[in-house]
């Protein structure tokens, strides 16, 4: 009888690569794969939490304490999560951290011999690694496909490398040879993608990029039917591997959604409203918000006339955004939830119409899963290419203001928040969107059960891995 398949997954250290990787490493137990969790102290709470919840299923999940080099980088003792980072210097000396944990990560592996490494995007070095112990690595991006596919096309044919003066930043380029016809202005895009100028993250990028590459393949928290043009481009333009097998957050549903806290009461308050009719306003943990662009947001609502629930994190600068007098104003309209909330039950509930976001990936697919349309405001990062997959290729979203500018930057205007959360509740065209991501929920739900597209594609991985396996002469 062949020996059980073990993998090793590694995840990158911050809240948005966390969730998922440890969704996957149930995902992976649950089909009869032994795993192992390599993290470090900060994060071994979390992660001992979240498997507990599986030890009914009799899945082994085992954890592996990895030592993070705060003291070798000069950062402080337990600066383990990039969430808790305040300066650009701390980011560098971050990312410098990373690369020291090779020596140990090896040394787990030789220890361990597993069969195969999934290991985060931020760990290009995994690959050599993996290699040196003749096992497959899989790069887990946190990312979508359509977003990968904008980057490779983008740093292989350099759209914006002849634009020439400023005055142009804003007009529209078309991605070359690229599926729907997509374009971008230069504003949009992070720098490491215009590839002007060169630094220390780009250097890092490119590790990235190049590591990819030589790598196995990738795996994707996506569904084949969501970005089916995207697969087949990233499969057979750029003759890569990849695998796609999300919605990661539907493969433990019961759990997680029992473990959802409600302390503000935002599901008894949306028990109260009508199907359909409330807002969910949330731009993640990290998005870069000011207190001016805070203050438009709150006007906006406000202005628009819909019932929403605004998720606001706590900020330093204290409540100097709020308006004078907002939430006596709106408090039949709207509910401020200061911190954390529970964000999937509040886009699962009936009551839950639209949703305005900052287009990381993880809270887009929960949208999706939900079948919720979206309003979008992009702040940072490849979230710009997000926007344009849902709002140019998906058409369950519209962006606020406009959309070939660096809102994320300039901002936008009450005025253009109001119209576009009036644009997904209201009329013709929100009811045309509602239907089409009702449509896309259906289908979420549907690749992750037995005979779907991302169930097959694991099934494809795994098998893949035993036939590596055989041929390395290792059962």
């Amino acid at each position: 009888m062949a020996a059980q398949l073990h993998v090793v997954f590694f995840p990158f250290m911050a809240q948005g690569h966390l969730i998922p990787t440890l969704e996957m490493v149930k995902l992976f137990s649950s089909r009869g794969l032994k795993t192992t969790i390599v993290t470090t102290k900060f994060y071994a709470p979390a992660v001992t939490k979240s498997i507990e919840k599986t030890k009914h299923t009799g899945n082994q999940i085992n954890i592996i304490i990895i030592k993070f080099p705060s003291a070798e980088v000069g950062l402080p003792e337990g600066s383990e999560s990039l969430d808790k980072l305040k300066s650009p210097d701390m980011f560098m000396k971050f990312f410098k951290a990373l690369s020291l944990l090779q020596e140990p990560f090896e040394q787990i592996l030789q220890e361990l011999s597993p069969d195969c490494i999934v290991s985060d995007m931020f760990f290009p070095w995994t690959t050599a690694s993996a290699a040196k112990f003749d096992i497959p690595r899989f790069v887990f991006h946190g990312l979508s496909l359509f977003a990968l596919c904008v980057s490779e096309n983008m740093r292989f044919y350099k759209p914006f490398k002849n634009l020439g003066s400023e005055s142009l930043d804003s007009e529209p380029v078309m991605l070359p040879d690229f599926p729907n016809q997509i374009e971008f202005s230069k504003v949009q895009v992070p720098e490491f993608e215009v590839g002007e100028s060169k630094n220390e993250i780009m250097e890092l990028l490119n590790q990235v990029k190049e590591s990819e590459v030589k790598s196995y393949g990738i795996i994707i928290n996506s569904f084949n039917e969501l970005e089916k043009d995207y697969v087949d481009y990233y499969r057979n333009v750029w003759g890569r591997r990849a695998w796609l097998l999300g919605p990661l957050s539907l493969s433990n549903r019961d759990d997680e959604v029992k473990d959802q806290t409600d302390e503000h009461g935002s599901l008894k308050w949306l028990d109260s409203k009508k199907p359909d009719s409330v807002i969910y306003v949330c731009f993640g943990s990290v998005a870069p918000l000011s207190s001016s662009q805070l203050h438009e947001i709150a006007l906006g609502l406000e202005s628009s006339g819909q019932q929403f629930i605004w998720v606001v994190k706590e900020r330093e600068d204290g409540e100097k955004w709020l308006p004078e007098g907002f939430e006596e104003r709106i408090k039949d309209k709207g509910l401020i939830i200061r911190g954390w909330a529970p964000q999937v039950s509040i886009l699962e509930h009936e009551s839950t119409g639209g949703f305005v976001t900052h287009c990381g990936w993880n809270s887009v697919l929960e949208a999706v899963s939900a079948g919720v349309v979206m309003a979008t405001l992009p702040t940072f990062a490849e979230q710009p290419f997000n926007e344009k997959l849902l709002t140019k290729v998906l058409k369950i979203g519209i962006p606020i203001g406009s959309p070939l500018s660096n809102r994320g930057k300039s901002g936008v205007k009450k005025e253009e928040i109001a119209e576009a959360m009036k644009g997904i509740m209201e009329g013709e065209e929100a009811l045309e969107m509602r239907i089409r991501a009702k449509s896309l929920k259906e289908m979420a739900w549907k690749a992750v059960e037995e005979g779907g597209s991302s169930y097959n594609d694991l099934t494809s991985l795994i098998d893949g891995v035993k036939a590596y396996r055989s041929q390395s002469n290792k059962i």
